[in-house]
């Protein structure tokens, strides 16, 4: 069922409609809220347009490292799990030869 959430982003108010929980909505919102406002009080001249391109651009960041992060992990749990399995097998070896 879509519903209607109103939040509060840099000063400005949004209508979200979505199925989505109100509380996740919310979060989201005041995390973007949050990065604009931060980077707003390091600005001299900050437009709303300005800041806004700046947040995405950083949460853009933050996603990509975050997803960098999980393929590498993924990678050290394959590397892992070969290491795993070859010595394994180099245990069972002696036991088939016999």
């Amino acid at each position: 069922m879509t519903k209607t959430i109103e939040v509060d982003i840099f000063g400005q108010r949004y209508t979200i409609k979505g199925d989505t929980d109100d509380a996740y909505v919310k979060r989201v919102a005041a995390y973007v809220d949050a990065q604009m406002q931060q980077l707003a009080g390091g600005m001299k001249t900050a437009t709303p347009t300005k800041v806004a391109v700046l947040a995405a651009i950083n949460i853009a960041h933050q996603l990509f490292q975050t997803e960098q992060r999980c393929e590498q992990g993924e990678a050290d749990v394959e590397r892992r799990a070969l290491c795993l399995m070859e010595s394994i097998d180099e245990h069972l070896q002696p036991a088939r030869n016999r």
